[in-house]
């Protein structure tokens, strides 16, 4: 169980950063103390589902990813909006660093 609670604090973490959010504004957002945000992020302690709940709202993901790292359609959704405020040249550069990346990950793992 603890390394699930790391696991998922690490999730949260990193989300957390991704968005550029400090402890103190997730905690806002998430109606709970920062404390319970850090807490939660040095997986020291469990959650209560409400709260993971309202965390997940908070960070735009899934209860899926939060708990499992799973991501799911509804993890897209976000990235998906970005892309469809691109020109179409503007995807289509995308697309190729897209797949580069891919293929580069995919040769250092081989």
């Amino acid at each position: 169980m603890n390394d699930l609670l790391k696991e998922i604090g690490k999730r949260i973490y990193d989300r957390r950063k991704q968005m550029n959010l400090t402890q103190e504004v997730l905690a806002e957002r998430t109606n709970v103390t920062p404390q319970t945000i850090s807490t939660a992020e040095l997986g020291r302690k469990a959650m209560r589902p409400d709260t993971i709940i309202r965390l997940c709202d908070a960070l735009e993901i899934s209860t899926d990813y939060l708990l499992r790292g799973n991501i799911t359609q509804s993890d897209n959704g976000p990235l998906v909006q970005k892309f469809s405020d691109l020109t179409p040249s503007q995807y289509r550069h995308l697309e190729d660093i897209i797949n580069s990346y891919i293929a580069a990950i995919k040769e250092s793992e081989a």
